[in-house]
């Protein structure tokens, strides 16, 4: 089967610059592929160190994925407090996309807190019943939007989960999305925690990789845990090297990402039947609910991209009301391309397309 010719993108992730060719090119110009590639000096403790500064802790430490670095995260903080559950918002990332891996490498149990549709809430925080390891915040709340709450809320919560003897751990794959929302340094919003785990390929548009970032006993502990686990690699360079690329030329345009966003949000707010979620952005990465199917969008997105080269999104998801769907838009430099008008017009055609030739 051939692949879809797309010449033009609104999604992040595409394969526009995504492609091997696109991402060899970067990293070739990047000066640090000058370095050695191992220990002190080498390119990713240039980027274990320079994470470590942003966020503001002790230490930094690479892992190859997130899945990897959160687990090791849970598990170190349930050894220290002698608990082994961990409380979280019911649409956290371990839980719902990670095969409860927790549980079955590592014997913790999940409590879920809150409502699945809204954000954690300081009454929430009171309601589990069972001293909690530590408590998981995802900033931003993908799930639902990419909702943030409010930097007073947040503070709250952390104190009183903190009050009860429980760990603060951020899931902060899309912390460089977040950060221009609460106009506060990297370091301040990650200082509110005890470990931080932050992506090197979402926002930061990396090849893969994640980093872990906590005081320098906790580093030292997640370390061990990387080698148990088969997270000790030697020649994770390339990965590093990306996303260092991520950190000067992505980062610093994240506030530009979340204007954008908002412009286009607000110009598909004027289509007839879809809703915005939301309703403006508090990221660059938001949801739009479609009076459609999923099967019926994700078909209608496709003929699109056949007959005009131009991808409009990565997939579309069922919604809770029957009949509808869901996708996700996440802005970076693709989209800028397109402004508010184009992209409402872009999916008033794909409901037409969705209702006349793929039955709604």
């Amino acid at each position: 089967m051939n692949r879809p010719v797309i010449t033009r993108s609104l999604s992040t992730h595409s394969p526009l610059t995504r492609s091997p060719r696109a991402v060899l090119a970067r990293l070739a110009a990047r000066p640090e592929a000058d370095l050695h590639v191992h220990g002190p000096g080498g390119i990713t403790d240039v980027l274990e160190t320079r994470v470590a500064a942003l966020l503001g802790k002790e230490r930094a430490l690479f892992f190859p994925t997130g899945t990897m670095a959160q687990q090791v995260a849970l598990r170190i903080h349930a050894e220290e407090k002698g608990r082994r559950t961990f409380g979280a918002h019911p649409s956290n990332h371990l839980d719902l996309w990670e095969q409860q891996g927790y549980n079955a490498v590592h014997g913790l149990r999940f409590r879920r807190i809150g409502d699945p549709y809204r954000l954690m809430t300081l009454e929430d925080l009171t309601a589990p019943g069972e001293p909690l390891a530590a408590v998981l915040w995802e900033l931003p709340q993908r799930e639902i939007g990419g909702l943030l709450p409010e930097w007073a809320d947040l503070t709250a919560q952390v104190d009183a989960a903190r009050a009860t003897g429980a760990a603060a751990h951020l899931d902060g794959a899309r912390l460089w999305e977040a950060q221009p929302y609460y106009e506060r340094a990297h370091a301040e919003i990650a200082g509110l925690f005890d470990s931080v785990y932050v992506s090197l390929y979402k926002g930061l548009g990396g090849v893969r990789g994640a980093i872990l970032a906590g005081s320098e006993a906790f580093v030292a502990a997640a370390q061990v845990w990387r080698w148990r686990l088969g997270g000790q690699i030697p020649d994770a360079w390339p990965l590093s090297l990306s996303a260092l690329d991520g950190l000067d030329t992505i980062v610093p345009r994240m506030p530009a990402y979340l204007e954008h966003a908002r412009e286009i949000a607000a110009a598909l707010k004027g289509l007839d039947g879809v809703e915005v979620v939301p309703g403006v952005p508090q990221t660059p990465l938001f949801h739009v609910h479609l009076p459609v199917s999923a099967e019926a969008a994700s078909k209608a997105s496709m003929s699109i991209i056949d007959e005009y080269q131009i991808h409009l999104f990565g997939g579309a998801a069922t919604a809770p009301l029957p009949g509808w769907s869901a996708v996700e838009l996440s802005v970076g430099d693709n989209a800028m391309e397109f402004d508010g008008g184009e992209v409402a017009e872009l999916f008033a055609d794909l409901l037409d397309r969705a209702r006349t030739r793929f039955g709604g």
